[in-house]
């Protein structure tokens, strides 16, 4: 799934989560024999057990601290991505993880202030200097910048697809 990019009045919905969302919660341990359709459909379910089923392409994850912690299972990033799930939003994140989600075209945005983004809220991403998240309600929350190979990487829709495009003749 490549990023798509939040033109102006382009908004996303929120999908609050708290801190230490782990990788077995994103992709468990007892699907992982399966592919990442199966897995993606249990994403995140013992902490919201709707979500595989309700969230929609383009929506956002906000969450607290340690994001992504864990196990370096790539399928973790791999459901967010297959879902959909336009970015991630939160003040830091498992190391592992931020690699494994730019390698999959999955965009991290690392806030600080993003827990005090809200459950369904309507929010746009600014990938400008320096990368914001803005609210509805017209607050900006700055975020640290991205560098632009992850950028390019997130757009191109991962690592592969990124090496496919340099790689073909034009």
């Amino acid at each position: 799934m490549k990023y798509k990019e939040s033109g102006t009045g382009t908004t996303h919905r929120v999908w609050k989560l708290g801190k230490d969302i782990d990788t077995d919660l994103l992709a468990p341990g007892y699907v992982m024999k399966h592919g990442i359709e199966v897995i993606a459909k249990h994403c995140l379910e013992s902490v919201r057990p709707e979500f595989s089923a309700s969230v929609r392409p383009g929506d956002v994850v906000a969450a607290g601290p340690g994001f992504g912690i864990g196990s370096s299972r790539e399928q973790a990033a791999q459901a967010l991505a297959r879902l959909g799930v336009a970015a991630v939003i939160a003040p830091s994140y498992g190391g592992l993880f931020f690699r494994n989600a730019f390698n999959v075209g999955l965009m991290l945005l690392t806030c600080a202030e993003a827990e005090s983004l809200q459950e369904a809220e309507r929010v746009e991403i600014r990938l400008g200097e320096p990368p914001a998240v803005a609210g509805a309600d017209g607050r900006v929350l700055a975020c640290d910048p991205i560098p632009d190979f992850l950028i390019d990487m997130a757009r191109s829709g991962g690592l592969l697809n990124q090496l496919r495009k340099r790689m073909s003749p034009s």
